[in-house]
């Protein structure tokens, strides 16, 4: 698992993000286990995620921060990670960010990505 726990912080939110190796759906669900035994990422407000396995198969779960999903998985797509899962943490700081929260989980991704 790569984890970078402080990507950034606005106007409250903290945002930090994870992924890994998985090639089902079952290890998609461990991985989320895992990250959620940590106490910190268990009591976030999102845990947003996104796979696209080496089969075509595309998996995403929001969280509860809709659209969130849509976007890892189109950053998943056009970089071709395939069977590795990508997840963006939110923890919510009191103050609504709107649209910039999109742009919040784009910065991670590629913080993840290196880029």
């Amino acid at each position: 698992m790569r984890q970078i726990e402080h990507v950034l912080t606005d106007k409250g939110s903290k945002y930090a993000v994870s992924g890994g190796k998985v090639t089902s759906r079952a290890e998609a669900a461990t991985f989320i286990k895992e990250l959620k035994r940590k106490k910190k990422f268990a009591k976030a407000t999102h845990n947003t995620w996104a796979v696209v396995f080496a089969d075509g198969e595309q998996v995403k779960n929001d969280d509860g921060e809709s659209g969130a999903g849509a976007i890892i998985l189109r950053m998943l797509e056009r970089e071709e990670m395939f069977d590795h899962i990508v997840v963006v943490t939110r923890w919510y700081g009191g103050t609504h960010l709107g649209g910039d929260r999109f742009r919040h989980v784009q910065t991670c991704v590629r913080e993840y990505f290196g880029v």
